[in-house]
């Protein structure tokens, strides 16, 4: 017995040793402390220890467990939840185009590039060939990693919604620190960046229903998400939101992650109509529905945001969820013919004009084994 004991402690530590070794590493970022901490503690997001959603969240609906969560994943039907065949993409070349263009080019999930107004802006960039923080999992598609950190210009705005993996990366950010002017990002996360050798001086750091100036006729409002954060064993240290970003001519809403709520209905009272709502559609189920849009929750809440176009998100390079890879795209292309949404479904690379509301885009997904 002594020997069994001697043998379960021995692997304990060394699995614990382990462990502390792997969460050291700089891309797991560092947990808010300091003056940081104390602005946090005052939040009115912020109570015992960690930051809250508006409603009561649960991370799994109530009649699941995470015990049956991970039996559907790893013995559960999971038919084309990734592609065989490379996903289509175009290259648009974003170092020299032209600054009078306001256009959108995707990278897939949820990284975006924008032009507007003179601005370059990047958001929730992804760049890796993984979302996570090993290489040899959650693994991108085929096909969906046609840009590289060198294809990327000077950016004047970098925009983090929050800190998962999916969304911010650190092989990415390090290699674009020299060419990012000013970070908005949710309030903690400021932490990452510091930990990552970034200048305090260019790290805005925004609480829900806040708002900044950014220059002349920009201004970024942080406005609420239902999500939840974390990068390592604690969660909810830092903040999660969406943004409002008003520039000289657009108003585009941008949702990071989050399930449906009262938010959106208030959001679009305080600032609609919006002209450009880009969603997350993608890697939700049912089981997790608090935290992640399903697809009819996504309509309801594009109408309580009062928006004129939808850009749809979050999909297409990442296996998150047990859905098909190409449903989502399949749901809300027949949804807003239905209901006569002007929908954006751009292939990854392609270029948007964001002016240009009569532009037609091919249903790109259609056919793809």
């Amino acid at each position: 017995m002594k020997k069994i004991m001697y043998i379960a402690v021995t692997i304990i530590i060394i699995f614990s040793t382990v462990a502390i070794l792997i969460l050291q590493q700089a891309k797991f970022g560092k947990l808010p402390s300091g003056k940081r901490l104390e602005r946090i503690k005052k939040s009115p997001n912020y109570k015992n220890g960690s930051f809250q959603n508006q409603s009561f969240t649960p991370i799994m609906a109530e009649d699941v467990s995470y015990l049956s969560v991970a039996k559907e994943f790893i013995f559960g039907k999971r038919d084309r939840i990734k592609p065989i065949e490379s996903i289509p993409s175009i290259k648009t070349d974003l170092i020299h185009l032209d600054k009078n263009k306001d256009i959108l080019v995707w990278f897939g999930h949820s990284s975006y590039f924008i032009q507007i107004d003179g601005k370059r802006i990047l958001v929730d960039p992804v760049l890796s060939d993984h979302a996570s923080p090993f290489s040899f999992s959650i693994k991108a598609f085929k096909g969906t990693n046609p840009y590289s950190t060198d294809d990327i210009p000077e950016i004047d705005y970098l925009f983090i919604s929050h800190d998962h993996w999916d969304h911010l990366d650190y092989e990415t950010i390090k290699k674009l620190k020299p060419k990012i002017k000013k970070i908005i990002c949710a309030l903690g996360i400021g932490e990452h960046f510091e930990y990552w050798g970034f200048c305090k001086d260019s790290i805005i750091e925004m609480d829900w229903n806040e708002h900044v100036t950014l220059d002349s006729g920009f201004v970024v409002n942080a406005t609420p998400a239902r999500h939840f954060s974390g990068r390592g064993l604690k969660r909810n240290k830092t903040l999660w939101t969406s943004f409002v970003f008003q520039t000289p001519t657009m108003k585009i809403f941008m949702s990071g992650d989050g399930g449906y709520d009262k938010h959106f209905a208030e959001i679009g009272k305080t600032f609609g109509p919006i002209d450009l709502a880009i969603f997350e559609n993608g890697q939700y189920n049912k089981n997790w529905k608090y935290i992640h849009l399903l697809p009819d929750d996504l309509l309801k809440a594009f109408y309580d945001l009062n928006a004129k176009r939808l850009f749809s998100i979050h999909s297409s390079k990442f296996a998150l969820g047990n859905h098909s890879w190409d449903e989502p795209f399949m749901k809300i292309s027949a949804n807003s013919k239905e209901l006569n949404i002007p929908l954006i479904t751009p292939m990854i690379g392609e270029q948007v004009n964001l002016k240009d509301t009569t532009q037609k885009f091919s249903e790109w997904w259609q056919n793809i084994k």
